[in-house]
């Protein structure tokens, strides 16, 4: 068994110990499975990745077994290591090894831990088994692992009402993402009569140009393949349209926000595109829509962040809209840059999620920043890992002017900077400014939620608000609040004058912040030429995704005042935040007052919800009611089997009626069927 076998299929073994197992081996052994597991395949994948780095490996493809043979359909199930798969690799298992870690902390009080381990376990190996994929139907299968995985995850709790609905919302929104997908991949088949990778890749310049029934009409054959895959990743990457399931992912308990959300299944969407990127090359329509829609998800997301309260949500914003970053990226043709800025990504976004679930910890599970306050001090090592993530996605940095010096920054100022250059230098001045646009709201609402959680005075202190948490967590029913947790009455104990002690978060939580915090300083600058320089970033990714070393050049050539752009406006982001949020704290108050339809608009996430609730949710409700009633209930149930069963009760009845029991009854009935008899004869 090489290497990528055992990378991939050792979070399914531990997975199937932990979940069958269950409490039959206890949580002990069932983390302890599942956490090394996935150390080791993090352990054998980060050689992997070097070993690309270096120059010193070429793309390899194993097979496991044969999965389908039906006429010219061939699909071999194998695994496909190349430099786009070495990255998700490293970042996949390195995330999902930290979040167990952090999981054994964070979930030590719920009593499900094995399921929970198990379940995490389990999208890892579905993930992997996406990234590692020959076949677009392979692909597909890792595709909907994610999904159950995440409907798993998001729905853990499930004895809470609102976990579950989010859950069910994460599977029916990425439902229609899916369908689009499911199209794609049969078109694909349909035109190049193969699902091999490789073989589609080297077709598809060959189709440019051509044209494809679709929908009564014809369109150009790969603009129609490539939209249907996209509407695929806009549901799983949650862009916009799609994206509505992303923030109330948030039910689900925060290590599965950093997981899913952060690093993994969300950047499903972005490792699809740049792996089919040669099709997407054809088709300048379909890359122009993969741009616009990025772009719109980015400034959208990222206006929404602005007003939320909830500590998740703002981050889970944040993810939308970096993840339009990545896709309005890839829409310009800078695939490098897009998968750059995945990568960083990884790192700070699961360390501000996780830092998020510190907080959490801390404030016995109460997220609403308008309840924090002042907590710098009280949990030193989660603000100082906090402060790296926020620097690293503001894009805090030194950019190279002049063209030859180094730049120098924290991990999202060079790949964000990446894909800004990149957008202006094939032109799209639109895009290039959104992005900017979109780096100011990001330093906004980044530190706007550092100065309402760290600076300031605690509003935690005496508040009624926690005092009211702590008295009904303790007295629960049933031991654990509405998140599945028990009471924290023994870590969060109220002082004697009402007030609230928050603490620090145990080792098991600390030391994956603290690893994760190195990723957020340093994975831009070490990883800066790798992916995006010209000549490094040519011989990096070797044919994995189409690389334009034109292209490349060009985004260093961008005039200086774009190369500034971002260290100004995260100035200016910082500035406004530290103003509104610490020297006049009662501004933001008195704007949204001021700005009421504004605000609301915003608060209500542009109405989104409530369009898509009287547009498809009432209509689906009342045609399942209209079916349930009227045609379940009122006809098939009446007249099928409730109406069997009632004609066969009222039958029984009338027969029961003659069984009286008495002798001289049954003789008068015989003499009645024998006179019919005997006269029926005589009558013949």
């Amino acid at each position: 068994m090489n290497l990528i076998t055992l990378i991939v299929f050792l979070p399914l073994a531990a997975a199937i110990v932990a979940g069958l197992g269950n409490r039959a081996i206890g949580n002990v052994p069932a983390k302890l499975v599942t956490t090394g597991a996935l150390f080791a395949s993090c352990a054998l994948s980060w050689p992997i990745f070097i070993a690309f780095l270096g120059g010193d490996a070429a793309k390899t493809v194993t097979p496991v077994f044969e999965w389908i043979r039906s006429g010219s359909l061939d699909i071999t199930w194998a695994l496909r290591v190349d430099a786009l798969t070495a990255v998700m690799l490293v970042v996949i298992t390195s995330v999902s090894a930290l979040v167990h870690l952090y999981s054994w902390g964070y979930m030590d009080e719920d009593p499900d831990q094995p399921r929970f381990f198990a379940y995490l376990s389990l999208f890892t190996f579905a993930m992997l088994m996406l990234v590692t994929a020959d076949n677009i139907f392979q692909m597909f299968f890792g595709w909907e692992g994610v999904g159950l995985a995440s409907y798993l995850l998001i729905g853990f709790w499930f004895r809470k009402p609102s976990a579950n609905a989010a859950a069910i919302k994460a599977f029916v929104v990425n439902r229609v993402g899916d369908l689009g997908f499911m199209l794609g991949i049969f078109g694909t088949y349909l035109v190049f009569n193969t699902v091999s990778i490789d073989e589609i890749l080297r077709l598809a310049p060959g189709m440019a140009g051509s044209t494809i029934g679709f929908l009564w009409f014809r369109a150009d054959t790969m603009t129609v393949l490539c939209l249907l895959l996209f509407v695929g990743a806009m549901g799983k990457s949650a862009q916009l349209g799609l994206h509505t399931w992303l923030p109330d992912a948030m039910e689900g308990p925060t290590p599965v926000s950093a997981l899913i959300h952060a690093a993994t299944m969300v950047t499903a969407g972005v490792f699809m595109v740049c792996r089919l990127s040669p099709m997407f090359e054809t088709s300048p329509f379909a890359l122009t829509v993969v741009m616009t829609v990025g772009a719109a998800t980015c400034f959208f997301a990222a206006t929404v962040g602005l007003v939320q309260t909830d500590i998740k949500r703002v981050i889970a914003y944040s993810t939308c809209s970096q993840l339009g970053y990545m896709f309005f990226a890839a829409g310009c043709g800078a695939y490098g840059a897009a998968m750059f800025h995945l990568f960083t990504h990884a790192f700070f976004k699961a360390l501000l999620f996780l830092g998020a679930g510190s907080v959490i910890h801390a404030m016995h599970h109460e997220q609403d920043m308008r309840f924090y306050g002042g907590l710098r001090k009280s949990i030193p090592i989660t603000f100082w890992a906090m402060m790296m993530g926020t620097l690293a996605i503001t894009g805090v940095g030194i950019p190279a002017v002049f063209g030859n010096e180094l730049a120098i920054g924290f991990a999202g100022f060079h790949s964000k900077d990446a894909i800004i250059e990149s957008a202006w230098a094939v032109g799209n001045v639109g895009a290039s400014v959104t992005g900017i646009i979109v780096a100011l709201l990001t330093s906004f609402y980044s530190w706007r939620l550092m100065f309402l959680t760290f600076w300031g005075t605690p509003r935690w202190a005496g508040s009624e608000h926690i005092q009211h948490a702590l008295h009904a967590h303790s007295n629960d029913d049933h031991g654990h609040d509405d998140h599945g947790h028990h009471g924290h009455e023994a870590h969060h104990a109220a002082t004697g004058d009402g007030g609230y002690h928050p603490h620090e978060s145990p080792w098991s939580m600390l030391l994956p912040l603290i690893l994760l915090s190195v990723g957020a300083v340093a994975a831009g600058f070490a990883f800066h030429g790798f992916f995006i320089e010209p000549a490094s970033g040519e011989t990096f990714w070797r044919g994995a995704v189409v690389y334009s070393e034109h292209l490349a050049h060009a985004a260093h050539e961008v005039p200086v005042l774009v190369k500034l752009s971002t260290a100004i406006v995260m100035l200016l982001g910082l500035g406004g935040a530290y103003y509104a949020y610490v020297a006049r704290p009662e501004l933001p108050a008195a704007m949204a007052r001021s700005l009421a339809p504004l605000h609301d608009w915003l608060l209500h996430k542009w109405y989104f919800d409530e369009l898509y609730d009287l547009l498809f949710v009432r209509p689906a409700f009342a045609f399942g009611r209209l079916f349930w009633h009227r045609g379940d209930e009122e006809t098939i149930d009446r007249f099928g089997p409730n109406g069997a069963a009632a004609f066969v009760a009222q039958g029984s009845r009338a027969a029961a009626t003659l069984q009286s029991g008495y002798i001289y009854t049954y003789a008068f009935v015989m003499l009645i069927g024998l006179t019919a008899l005997v006269t029926w004869a005589i009558a013949s």
